[in-house]
């Protein structure tokens, strides 16, 4: 569990990662419309965008011609579940 939570995470340490998820979530599907609107080329938004479906943050699904993604909310509700149980942990006194 706590690999597959890292590695949802890490997608986020990329800003065009993250922008490319806020896009998505803002209803830009397909990569031709998402190139459009980043200030990176094809096949670094081909990169990114692996890493994010690779991560179960987002989906894909072929509609014709086009492969369209989606972000996959529940796991982002299940990275926002973590940080709030991580929040919630109670202290425990470090003992030597």
């Amino acid at each position: 569990m706590n690999t597959q939570i890292a590695e949802k995470f890490k997608v986020l340490s990329d800003p065009n990662r993250i922008e490319i998820l806020e896009l998505l979530i803002k209803g830009e599907t397909c990569g031709c419309t998402l190139i459009d609107k980043l200030p990176i080329t094809q096949p670094t938004l081909s990169y990114h965008l692996k890493i994010i479906t690779n991560a179960g943050l987002a989906t894909t699904k072929r509609d014709g011609n086009w492969i369209k993604h989606f972000v996959k909310r529940e796991s982002l509700d299940e990275m926002i579940e973590f940080l709030q149980k991580l929040r919630d942990l109670e202290a425990d006194e470090c003992k030597l």
